[in-house]
């Protein structure tokens, strides 16, 4: 069934990497599509049967698309592969949100106005949490916001792993392709410190993040060790690249505060 009165862009799409996510994830699919056309879905290798839920949604609806990837690749190779195709297609922004019912699919055509009223910039979102929201991730991210922006020399990353975001697609993929890491959870915060590096200035917008538990559907695959250990690994290399810019960086810094 095809949502009602959701805008249609020739230039802006909604794309949403999904991996396991469960059923939760059809209702993040519904509510997007209230919002926007079009809207693409790329499952990441998912084994939980969602690819084929999502697929007979599409059926039935113009406005959505879905890509199903074999094998499970992380986060960032799936925004990939859907920019890509995106390109390929015409469009020139990708505004990615989450497929865990985290994101707020009602804040969507406020960044799309953002972005199409910026089109050189990057739209970040900036987390509002509820009063469910894990005390250790909310602490912990400061660190990873800490180091980003030293990383930028504060050039106005408001917040560096919320994946609720406008991204131009064409200097993304550049950045992608030119790079080897950026494929999994490490996607976020590399791609906003990378982008800044490349010029592309972000603009940071409050949105809402809702963290649902698991009696509600909520589903997540964040490994504090693992993901933990990968962004360390991250902000290391991203530290060095900063040192090589540190000239370029502080030329730009110089010019943004006169």
């Amino acid at each position: 069934m095809i949502p009602p009165a959701s805008p249609i862009s020739g230039t802006h799409l909604v794309l949403i990497p999904s991996y396991d996510s469960g059923a939760l994830v059809y209702e993040v699919v519904r509510t997007a599509r209230r919002q926007w056309t079009p809207v693409w879905v790329v499952v990441d290798g998912s084994t939980d049967g969602t690819a084929a839920g999502l697929q007979a949604m599409a059926a039935g609806d113009p406005g959505l698309r879905v890509f199903v990837l074999p094998v499970n690749s992380g986060k960032g190779a799936a925004v990939l592969h859907g920019l890509e195709l995106a390109a390929s297609a015409g469009f020139t922004h990708a505004l990615t949100m989450d497929a865990d019912g985290q994101h707020p699919a009602a804040a969507i055509p406020d960044f799309m106005a953002t972005s199409m009223g910026a089109l050189d910039a990057m739209v970040l979102g900036v987390p509002r949490f509820d009063a469910d929201a894990p005390r250790l991730r909310v602490q912990g991210r400061k660190v990873s916001n800490w180091f980003a922006n030293l990383e930028t020399l504060w050039l106005g990353i408001g917040d560096s792993l919320y994946g609720f975001r406008v991204y131009p697609i064409a200097p993304l993929c550049r950045v992608m392709h030119a790079r080897r890491w950026m494929r999994r959870f490490d996607f976020d915060p590399e791609a906003a410190v990378c982008l800044c590096w490349c010029g592309v200035r972000p603009i940071n917008r409050p949105a809402p993040v809702t963290y649902l538990r698991a009696d509600q559907g909520g589903v997540s695959h964040f490994n504090y060790l693992r993901d933990n250990a990968l962004l360390t690994w991250m902000h290391t290399r991203l530290l060095l690249g900063f040192l090589r810019r540190l000239p370029a960086l502080l030329r730009r810094r110089w010019e943004t505060v006169r």
